[in-house]
């Protein structure tokens, strides 16, 4: 059978997801009467919870005799190290840009790598039915966007289709006709990707996308580059420097059909498998036959720009609503994920039953920890740093990212003021239309810890941030961080409401009356900059004398409530995050006042030497 393997790439919710659902019903992947959860492919519960797309995936169809193998990539730069490993496996990509939006930065995060490999694009404009859509206007940016990435002749001659993923029809104009439904969008794949490059000779292939299966064990996807695999062939695992990993037999070949793997009695060259069977095999590995000695080229992925120290959690309430709580546990899934995620670092932390993780951003190391802790994990993790690096002559140099944001034109003099104050660099200013600006920064990844927060609160939650590497410049300076102190609780036990509205005045409280509290945890943010100690446990104290005044109800100010992304964005370097299956708590790294005297006493020293 024909084949053709394409990847669609866009930024977050321009639509791909949605595009693929139409594709498989179309082209017969489901039963007429088969009931089917919108956005089919984003199978993970956090991927379903949040609307995006984390892990790449593959599926297929059959148009006119063809296979169309299709991947669905991330739209977030958090999770482009599965974005740049997958582009290995396909000859076409489809970029798929809001007809209102236009080319956002993840868009041209993706382009730019796809370019770079030599992939010619088809440019689909999604979202023509939208009241504010500009679709032509739209067309030209991607052009621009095209030149500037250095795409060839051949690239910029790209064809385009306009169209509505969610009303199910593509056509050449953004009028229609839509009688036609997907079949444009097949021919077009059918007629502009080339069939697959084979090489001669024997069997090899490339490991792509990795995850473990409770009775396969270990599967490793990627596309056939020469040769062909059967179930219990013999191969050889290769790293990307040619030293044997292992020998063994494969013990299933699978094959992408719709939604389901189907087995496979034999695949070929240019198709894209799954291959279980070696327990050592990982990502950027090549799978070849036992006479293979050269392996095949892996794609270099892109340097991570902030790390985290994950530690075992140590307060007093450890151990009381999750059951992985050893150092050991969290260090083997620390490992494991390593494995199968070529964008994260992990290494042993100089502090004792602690790792540090570096990735690509606070998105990512989120989505690792709120995965951990639905996994039944227990752990406390420190503030978000930012790895420096050093310039041939020792010069200190920072991750600096391009940031664009969308927003209605009355806020733009906050934002501007806001993250100038980050060190921010404004590079572009210019109206969106319906009122809007676009505000284009150079921003370093220092400045942009805990700013989405801060954004959506000066902008009325109307403001849309999308940010992107953009490369390592000189340390630009000290930055201000947060400016208000923490109320530290004194006790141990649980918090009492006539404390909490007595202390009201010091500040907005972050835990709710009857919460579990110890001595060191947070419990509110001070009015002022400096940290005070309360004591949230003190009841009123009850006389046998009557009072003309009648008791007042006790009526609190809902609390501040801390999402995981918000806490890990809020602490500063003295603190961490406890994290647990159901509940996130903010503490003090010493729980004790003394050893945080002597601690604030010591970095004094420090900063005095």
């Amino acid at each position: 059978m024909q084949l053709r393997n394409i990847a669609i790439i866009a930024h977050v919710d321009h639509g791909k997801t949605t595009l693929v659902d139409r594709l498989l019903q179309q082209s017969g992947a489901f039963r007429e009467n088969q009931r089917v959860a919108e956005r089919a492919m984003d199978s993970n519960d956090l991927e379903r919870e949040r609307g995006i797309t984390i892990l790449a995936k593959v599926t297929s169809v059959v148009w006119s005799g063809t296979r169309i193998n299709i991947v669905d990539t991330p739209g977030h730069a958090d999770f482009g190290g599965e974005v740049e490993r997958i582009l290995n496996m396909v000859d076409g990509a489809l970029v798929l840009v809001d007809a209102a939006e236009g080319p956002l930065p993840q868009t041209k995060f993706v382009v730019s790598k796809a370019l770079k490999m030599g992939l010619k694009p088809i440019v689909v404009i999604n979202k023509v039915d939208r009241p504010d859509a500009r679709p032509h206007e739209v067309v030209n940016e991607v052009f621009d966007l095209f030149a500037t990435l250095d795409a060839t002749d051949e690239q910029l001659d790209f064809p385009i289709l306009y169209g509505s993923a969610k009303e199910g029809w593509m056509a050449a104009s953004p009028e229609g006709p839509k009688d036609a439904r997907m079949q444009p969008l097949f021919d077009l794949v059918l007629s502009h990707v080339a069939p697959p490059h084979v090489e001669d000779g024997p069997f090899r292939l490339l490991g792509t996308i990795l995850e473990a299966n409770p009775y396969l064990g270990r599967v490793v996807t990627g596309r056939i580059t020469s040769g062909t695999v059967a179930p219990n062939q013999m191969v050889k695992v290769l790293d990307h420097d040619g030293r044997l990993i292992e020998q063994g037999r494969v013990s299933k070949v699978l094959a992408f059909r719709g939604l389901d793997r189907v087995g496979l009695n034999e695949a070929s060259a240019g198709d894209i498998v799954s291959i279980a069977g070696l327990p050592d095999a990982t990502v950027s590995h090549t799978i070849c036959a036992p006479e293979v000695t050269e392996p095949l080229p892996a794609q270099p992925i892109d340097p991570p720009t902030l790390s985290m120290t994950f530690r075992v959690n140590d307060s007093p309430l450890a151990g009381t609503e999750g059951d992985k709580v050893t150092s050991r546990m969290i260090r083997d899934r620390l490992l494991r994920e390593a494995e199968g995620n070529v964008a994260l670092r992990v290494t042993e932390s100089e502090e004792r039953d602690s790792m540090e993780v570096a990735g690509r951003g606070e998105l990512q190391l989120g989505i690792l920890i709120e995965t951990m802790r639905r996994e039944g994990f227990e752990l406390s993790v420190s503030r978000p740093k930012v790895l420096f690096r050093r310039d041939e002559s020792g010069g200190l140099l920072e991750p600096i990212e391009e940031v664009v944001i969308d927003l209605d034109a009355e806020h733009s003099g906050i934002v501007v003021q806001k993250l100038s104050e980050r060190r921010a660099e404004l590079v572009e200013m210019r109206p969106s239309g319906g009122g809007r600006q676009r505000l284009v920064f150079y921003v370093p990844t220092r400045g942009l810890i805990g700013y989405q927060g801060e954004l959506l609160t000066d902008t009325r939650g109307t403001g849309i941030m999308n940010r992107l590497f953009h490369a390592y410049a000189p340390y630009k300076g000290e930055i201000q961080g947060r400016r208000n102190g923490v109320l530290i609780s004194t006790e141990a036990g649980e918090a009492v409401a006539y404390a909490l509205w007595n202390l009201e005045d010091r500040g907005p409280m972050m835990i709710d009356p009857g919460v579990r509290v110890y001595a060191g945890m947070i419990v509110g943010e001070h009015t002022r900059d400096n940290d005070l100690e309360v004591n949230v446990l003190k009841g009123k104290k009850l006389t046998n004398i009557r009072t003309t005044s009648k008791d007042e109800a006790v009526r609190l100010t809902p609390p501040i409530r801390m999402t995981l992304e918000r806490a890990l964005a809020y602490i500063q370097d003295d603190e961490l995050v406890e994290v647990t299956p159901k509940s996130i708590r903010l503490r003090k790294r010493h729980l004790d006042s003394n050893d945080r005297k002597k601690a604030e006493r010591a970095k004094v020293a420090m900063e005095l030497a």
